[in-house]
């Protein structure tokens, strides 16, 4: 990937849904809503603080986590959709 995110800003490649319920029912792509979860790509050096030392982020590349749905600017990359977003759109991070 040839992005760099700046300040407090994360890339996020959103994680496919399921297409199938916990009943066995399939759900066609048309009708499967965006996911919620993704991955973090690459992650910027940080937002800076009051006395203007950069303060590093939460999370780190490989992180996979939880987003509000409307968050962040979705760009396209060699054919990916990816989203950029601060990380204080973030929720949560998925443990495994």
């Amino acid at each position: 990937m040839n992005l760099r995110p700046l300040g407090d800003r994360v890339i996020v490649k959103r994680v496919d849904s399921e297409t199938k319920t916990a009943s066995g029912i399939v759900i066609p792509e048309a009708a499967a809503e965006k996911p919620d979860q993704g991955e973090v790509l690459a992650v910027g050096p940080g937002k800076r603080n009051d006395k203007g030392e950069i303060q590093a982020l939460t999370v780190k590349v490989g992180d996979r986590v939880l987003f509000g749905k409307y968050s962040g600017q979705t760009v396209k990359v060699a054919g990916d959709e990816l989203l950029v977003m601060k990380e204080d759109d973030l929720f949560a991070v998925v443990e495994k």
